[in-house]
Protein backbone atom coordinates (compact mmCIF):
# COMPACT_ATOMS: atom_id res chain seq x y z
CA UNK A 1 0.00 0.00 0.00
CA UNK A 2 1.30 3.87 0.17
CA UNK A 3 0.81 7.23 0.94
CA UNK A 4 0.33 9.59 -1.28
CA UNK A 5 0.69 12.64 0.67
CA UNK A 6 0.90 13.75 4.50
CA UNK A 7 1.86 17.27 6.15
CA UNK A 8 5.34 16.56 5.23
CA UNK A 9 4.51 15.34 1.99
CA UNK A 10 5.90 12.00 2.23
CA UNK A 11 5.16 9.56 -0.51
CA UNK A 12 6.59 6.07 0.49
CA UNK A 13 5.67 2.58 -0.37
CA UNK A 14 4.42 0.13 2.57
CA UNK A 15 5.54 2.68 5.20
CA UNK A 16 3.11 4.45 7.74
CA UNK A 17 4.62 8.11 7.60
CA UNK A 18 2.40 9.96 9.55
CA UNK A 19 2.87 7.80 12.74
CA UNK A 20 6.31 7.45 12.51
CA UNK A 21 6.04 11.47 12.30
CA UNK A 22 4.05 11.52 15.31
CA UNK A 23 5.80 9.32 17.47
CA UNK A 24 9.31 11.00 16.36
CA UNK A 25 8.13 14.11 16.48
CA UNK A 26 5.25 14.34 18.73
CA UNK A 27 5.68 13.25 21.99
CA UNK A 28 3.00 15.38 23.52
CA UNK A 29 0.71 12.83 21.79
CA UNK A 30 -0.89 10.02 23.78
CA UNK A 31 -0.58 6.30 22.29
CA UNK A 32 -4.46 6.59 21.87
CA UNK A 33 -4.03 9.53 19.54
CA UNK A 34 -1.12 7.74 17.51
CA UNK A 35 -2.99 4.76 16.73
CA UNK A 36 -5.66 6.82 15.84
CA UNK A 37 -3.52 8.07 13.28
CA UNK A 38 -2.07 5.12 12.17
CA UNK A 39 -5.30 3.67 11.25
CA UNK A 40 -6.63 6.66 9.33
CA UNK A 41 -3.00 6.08 7.49
CA UNK A 42 -4.14 2.46 6.86
CA UNK A 43 -7.50 3.60 5.61
CA UNK A 44 -5.93 5.90 3.29
CA UNK A 45 -3.26 3.93 1.57
CA UNK A 46 -6.05 1.20 1.06
CA UNK A 47 -8.30 3.48 -0.30
CA UNK A 48 -5.96 5.59 -2.66
CA UNK A 49 -4.67 2.39 -3.71
CA UNK A 50 -8.10 0.31 -4.73
CA UNK A 51 -9.67 3.49 -6.22
CA UNK A 52 -6.70 4.08 -8.22
CA UNK A 53 -6.49 0.65 -9.80
CA UNK A 54 -10.70 -0.14 -10.34
CA UNK A 55 -12.05 3.13 -10.38
CA UNK A 56 -13.84 5.51 -7.97
CA UNK A 57 -17.10 3.75 -8.84
CA UNK A 58 -16.32 0.04 -8.71
CA UNK A 59 -14.89 0.21 -5.12
CA UNK A 60 -16.89 0.02 -1.69
CA UNK A 61 -16.39 0.95 1.68
CA UNK A 62 -16.19 -3.26 2.66
CA UNK A 63 -13.52 -3.27 0.34
CA UNK A 64 -11.28 -0.45 2.00
CA UNK A 65 -12.45 -1.46 4.98
CA UNK A 66 -10.80 -5.32 4.72
CA UNK A 67 -7.82 -4.11 2.68
CA UNK A 68 -6.89 -1.81 5.67
CA UNK A 69 -7.76 -4.66 8.20
CA UNK A 70 -10.14 -2.60 9.80
CA UNK A 71 -14.19 -2.91 10.33
CA UNK A 72 -16.87 -0.98 8.04
CA UNK A 73 -17.87 0.83 11.61
CA UNK A 74 -14.25 1.74 12.12
CA UNK A 75 -13.91 3.34 8.40
CA UNK A 76 -17.00 5.85 9.16
CA UNK A 77 -15.54 6.65 12.34
CA UNK A 78 -12.71 8.36 10.49
CA UNK A 79 -14.36 8.84 6.76
CA UNK A 80 -17.92 10.45 6.30
CA UNK A 81 -17.05 8.17 2.80
CA UNK A 82 -14.64 7.17 0.03
CA UNK A 83 -14.86 10.95 -1.48
CA UNK A 84 -13.70 11.74 1.86
CA UNK A 85 -10.31 10.50 1.67
CA UNK A 86 -9.64 11.86 -1.44
CA UNK A 87 -10.26 14.97 -0.06
CA UNK A 88 -8.51 14.62 2.96
CA UNK A 89 -5.46 13.88 0.29
CA UNK A 90 -5.87 17.32 -1.40
CA UNK A 91 -6.23 19.04 2.18
CA UNK A 92 -2.82 17.83 2.70
CA UNK A 93 -1.79 19.04 -0.54
CA UNK A 94 -2.66 22.74 -0.24
CA UNK A 95 -1.34 22.58 3.68
CA UNK A 96 1.95 21.53 1.99
CA UNK A 97 2.05 24.04 -0.12
CA UNK A 98 1.34 26.98 2.53
CA UNK A 99 3.86 25.30 4.19
CA UNK A 100 6.03 25.92 2.09
CA UNK A 101 5.61 29.25 1.42
CA UNK A 102 5.78 30.16 4.49
CA UNK A 103 9.60 28.47 5.32
CA UNK A 104 10.75 30.25 2.19
CA UNK A 105 13.32 33.60 3.14
CA UNK A 106 11.90 36.64 3.65
CA UNK A 107 13.69 38.18 0.92
CA UNK A 108 13.11 35.87 -1.67
CA UNK A 109 11.52 36.85 -5.70
CA UNK A 110 8.13 36.42 -4.78
CA UNK A 111 8.60 33.84 -8.28
CA UNK A 112 10.94 31.92 -6.53
CA UNK A 113 9.28 31.59 -3.52
CA UNK A 114 6.00 30.58 -4.92
CA UNK A 115 7.65 28.41 -7.32
CA UNK A 116 9.01 25.84 -3.96
CA UNK A 117 5.49 26.11 -2.43
CA UNK A 118 3.55 24.34 -5.20
CA UNK A 119 6.88 22.22 -6.30
CA UNK A 120 6.29 20.57 -2.86
CA UNK A 121 3.71 17.96 -3.36
CA UNK A 122 4.49 18.57 -7.07
CA UNK A 123 8.04 17.04 -6.61
CA UNK A 124 6.23 14.09 -4.23
CA UNK A 125 4.49 12.64 -6.87
CA UNK A 126 6.95 13.08 -9.58
CA UNK A 127 9.38 11.08 -7.42
CA UNK A 128 7.11 8.32 -7.25
CA UNK A 129 5.26 8.77 -10.39
CA UNK A 130 4.60 5.16 -10.24
CA UNK A 131 1.95 5.29 -7.74
CA UNK A 132 1.05 8.90 -7.52
CA UNK A 133 -0.34 9.38 -11.31
CA UNK A 134 -3.18 6.28 -10.88
CA UNK A 135 -4.65 8.59 -8.49
CA UNK A 136 -4.15 12.05 -9.90
CA UNK A 137 -5.34 10.81 -13.05
CA UNK A 138 -8.36 8.96 -10.64
CA UNK A 139 -9.07 12.79 -9.62
CA UNK A 140 -8.62 14.33 -12.72
CA UNK A 141 -11.11 11.52 -14.36
CA UNK A 142 -13.65 11.39 -12.20
CA UNK A 143 -16.11 14.01 -12.02
CA UNK A 144 -17.12 14.09 -8.48
CA UNK A 145 -13.34 14.09 -7.44
CA UNK A 146 -12.63 16.61 -9.76
CA UNK A 147 -15.53 18.97 -8.75
CA UNK A 148 -13.38 18.57 -4.83
CA UNK A 149 -10.22 19.58 -6.76
CA UNK A 150 -11.54 22.24 -8.08
CA UNK A 151 -13.02 23.94 -4.87
CA UNK A 152 -9.59 22.89 -3.14
CA UNK A 153 -7.56 25.01 -5.71
CA UNK A 154 -9.98 27.76 -5.33
CA UNK A 155 -8.78 27.15 -0.90
CA UNK A 156 -5.25 27.06 -1.92
CA UNK A 157 -5.24 30.38 -3.97
CA UNK A 158 -7.09 32.50 -0.87
CA UNK A 159 -4.35 30.64 1.09
CA UNK A 160 -1.19 31.49 -1.17
CA UNK A 161 -2.67 34.86 -1.64
CA UNK A 162 -2.89 35.30 2.41
CA UNK A 163 0.27 33.79 3.17
CA UNK A 164 1.86 35.97 -0.21
CA UNK A 165 0.68 39.15 1.08
CA UNK A 166 1.75 38.74 4.42
CA UNK A 167 5.16 38.13 3.36
CA UNK A 168 4.97 41.34 1.37
CA UNK A 169 3.07 43.50 3.87
CA UNK A 170 0.36 43.98 1.17
CA UNK A 171 -3.23 44.28 2.45
CA UNK A 172 -4.97 41.81 -0.43
CA UNK A 173 -8.47 43.29 0.05
CA UNK A 174 -6.55 46.73 -1.47
CA UNK A 175 -3.68 45.78 -3.94
CA UNK A 176 -4.52 43.32 -7.16
CA UNK A 177 -0.85 41.62 -6.48
CA UNK A 178 -1.15 38.95 -3.88
CA UNK A 179 -4.12 37.55 -5.63
CA UNK A 180 -2.81 37.57 -9.13
CA UNK A 181 0.24 36.17 -8.04
CA UNK A 182 -1.47 33.40 -5.96
CA UNK A 183 -3.73 32.81 -8.70
CA UNK A 184 -1.18 32.44 -11.37
CA UNK A 185 0.96 29.80 -8.98
CA UNK A 186 -2.13 27.37 -8.86
CA UNK A 187 -2.62 27.84 -12.67
CA UNK A 188 0.49 26.45 -13.23
CA UNK A 189 0.31 23.70 -10.87
CA UNK A 190 -3.28 23.32 -12.31
CA UNK A 191 -1.62 23.15 -15.66
CA UNK A 192 1.09 21.03 -14.94
CA UNK A 193 -1.21 18.00 -13.22
CA UNK A 194 -3.45 17.41 -16.39
CA UNK A 195 -0.25 18.12 -18.32
CA UNK A 196 1.50 14.95 -16.45
CA UNK A 197 -2.19 13.30 -16.04
CA UNK A 198 -2.15 13.28 -19.82
CA UNK A 199 1.47 12.58 -20.59
CA UNK A 200 3.08 11.34 -17.57
CA UNK A 201 4.21 7.62 -18.22
CA UNK A 202 5.47 8.20 -21.74
CA UNK A 203 8.76 7.81 -22.90
CA UNK A 204 10.55 10.89 -22.74
CA UNK A 205 7.93 12.78 -20.87
CA UNK A 206 8.20 15.38 -18.48
CA UNK A 207 8.18 15.03 -14.74
CA UNK A 208 5.99 17.46 -12.76
CA UNK A 209 9.12 19.38 -11.18
CA UNK A 210 10.48 19.49 -14.30
CA UNK A 211 7.01 20.96 -15.67
CA UNK A 212 6.78 23.18 -12.86
CA UNK A 213 10.16 24.81 -13.56
CA UNK A 214 9.33 25.79 -16.82
CA UNK A 215 6.08 27.52 -15.97
CA UNK A 216 7.62 29.98 -13.44
CA UNK A 217 10.23 30.50 -16.24
CA UNK A 218 7.19 32.05 -18.26
CA UNK A 219 5.68 33.52 -15.02
CA UNK A 220 8.56 35.24 -13.38
CA UNK A 221 8.58 38.59 -15.17
CA UNK A 222 5.30 39.54 -13.89
CA UNK A 223 5.18 37.81 -10.51
CA UNK A 224 8.89 39.60 -9.84
CA UNK A 225 7.87 43.26 -11.46
CA UNK A 226 9.33 46.15 -9.99
CA UNK A 227 5.77 47.24 -8.79
CA UNK A 228 6.48 44.49 -6.03
CA UNK A 229 10.06 43.98 -5.50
Amino acid sequence: MFALSCRGCVLVSGKTPRYHRLVSTRPDLSLAQRKRQLVATELTEAALQLLALNGFDAVTVDEIATTAGVSKRTFFRYFASKEDVVVQFLADMGADMRAGLAARPAGERPSEALLHAVSVPLTACGDHAERALPVVRLILRTPALLARFLEHEARWREELTEELAERLGLDPAVELYPRLAAGMAIAAFDTVLHRWSAEGGAGGAEDPTALIGRAFALLAPALDCEAVS
